[in-house]
């Protein structure tokens, strides 16, 4: 526990100095008061058109701005001989990723809180209509992107041997888990038989973190009649009282599951020197 501790806190002060953390912090303020703006016309409540094209909007920034923070953390620790020597200290290889993990995640989740808390004071001083429920999904969806695509992140970042191939790696995961997603279910799904639709799309919906939180919150804000009956199921079982509970359950589930791969990675790397 201390070790990860350290780990953390090591991370949170690079990362607090990184001048692409501050890049994005900026960035993303300027696109929360954006956001803002969008709304300054209408009371935003529910799933609506609106809603929509905002949750599309922070879809499209924030899962590549944390693939590249995260990547870049794990494959600077290689480039700069940092793992080497700390590999020479009784530190263990687990510690070591949940401390990088935490670390970031404060890090990441520092500039989300920064951008929200800014717009939700630049409407209270403005008197402008948010409505609190709605806000608070959009942290959660935010939040929760964060933290999924941290893990895959700190994936790339393992098997990237440099920079430049977390770099190309994080483009492409986003790429496809982001924009080309709807084109690559359809068809996908296109040369499946019938029967096999609804088990493979359920499948690949849980393998994709942008697309399993999307569609949590979609449903959550009232837009779950938009998804189709495919998803019927899922408008059942996130309506439940359970839901929200079971939702973060599968999230943790995803997270520990790509923290053990991480490890299974470091530690084979590590046993071979």
């Amino acid at each position: 526990m201390t070790d990860m501790l350290q780990v953390a806190k090591r991370e949170i002060k690079i990362g607090l100095r990184n001048p692409w953390a501050y890049s994005f912090l900026i960035l993303f303020s300027v696109f929360s008061v954006s956001l803002l703006l969008v709304n300054s016309q209408n009371t935003v409540s529910g799933y609506s058109a609106i809603t929509g094209s905002m949750l599309s909007l922070i879809l499209y920034l924030l899962p590549l701005m944390t693939l590249f923070l995260g990547s870049f953390s794990l494959t600077g620790e290689k480039e700069e001989g940092s793992w080497q020597l700390l590999s020479t200290y009784p530190l263990g290889t687990m510690p070591f990723i949940i401390g990088k993990y935490v670390g970031l995640s404060v890090v990441l989740l520092t500039i989300v809180s920064f951008g929200y808390g800014l717009m939700g004071i630049i409407s209270v001083a403005a008197g402008k209509s948010f409505e609190l429920t709605t806000y608070l999904l959009f942290l959660a969806f935010s939040c929760g992107l964060v933290l999924l695509f941290l893990a895959v992140a700190l994936l790339i970042g393992s098997l990237s041997k440099n920079r430049w191939q977390a770099l190309t790696f994080s483009v492409m995961i986003w790429f496809f888990t982001v924009i080309g997603w709807t084109t690559i279910l359809i068809s996908v799904l296109g040369l499946l038989p019938y029967l096999w639709i609804k088990p493979v799309l359920i499948a690949l919906t849980f393998l994709n973190p942008a697309e399993l939180v999307r569609l949590f919150v979609v449903i959550k804000l009232g837009g779950g009649s938009v998804l189709g009956p495919e998803y019927y199921e899922w408008v059942t079982w996130i309506h439940q009282p359970g839901g929200s509970l079971l939702f973060l359950t599968v999230c943790l589930a995803w997270i520990g599951i790509s923290i053990a791969g991480i490890y299974w990675i470091w530690e084979r790397g590590r046993s071979r020197g």
